[in-house]
């Protein structure tokens, strides 16, 4: 079983190419954005999967189409990885603490996209990144992924230590939840 996916998304704002490996691979982000390539990065690493990512987007208006169409592709590319999500956990969480951050993401590749997202980001701007942008990544992955989605950050005083918690703690509860562990649907229904 090949879990896999290529999402190839061009728009008057972003044009994006993102492959996706759930079974490891590298990790090489290129989105002109410093920071969020750092988290992307991040990410990738501790879910333990395979991810490239080449965007050019609009920078000269701001970051925000560049950070949410590449979670609308992310979310594309988890969902198609995925397919009928048949022998996965499922469901994946984890703490990680960032220095004085404490951050928590639960997740459920349920078919029901829902976000609650609790962080409150202390500063505006890390580097070129605008903090609220996090919460933009998350909802586009979340709702084109149909995951639903919890994070929370418990306290923090520094932008970047929160977000990079957040984006580690996410891929630590993504690499829980694809561990193959049988071939069923894990659902009473019988389907996701």
């Amino acid at each position: 079983m090949t879990r896999t996916a290529t999402v190839t998304r061009n728009t008057k704002e972003t044009q994006i190419q993102l492959t996706l490996n759930l079974d490891g691979g590298d990790v090489a982000i290129k989105t002109g954005i410093g920071f969020f390539d750092h988290m992307l990065t991040a990410f990738g690493f501790y879910a333990k999967i395979g991810l490239n990512i080449c965007v050019t987007g609009d920078l000269h208006v701001d970051g925000h189409h560049t950070v949410e169409d590449t979670g609308i592709c992310l979310g594309l590319a988890l969902k198609e990885a995925l397919g009928d999500k048949r022998g996965i956990q499922r469901f994946g969480s984890s703490y990680v603490p960032m220095d004085e951050a404490l951050t928590f993401t639960a997740l459920d590749f349920s078919n029901r996209p829902y976000l609650v997202f609790d962080a409150d980001m202390p500063q505006q701007m890390i580097g070129s990144y605008d903090s609220c942008l996090t919460v933009e990544f998350m909802r586009a992955v979340v709702m084109n992924g149909g995951i639903t989605l919890h994070q929370k950050c418990f306290y923090g005083s520094n932008a970047h230590h929160i977000t990079e918690g957040l984006f580690k703690s996410f891929g630590m509860a993504v690499r829980d939840a694809i561990k193959l562990e049988g071939s069923d649907v894990v659902s009473t229904k019988g389907v996701l």
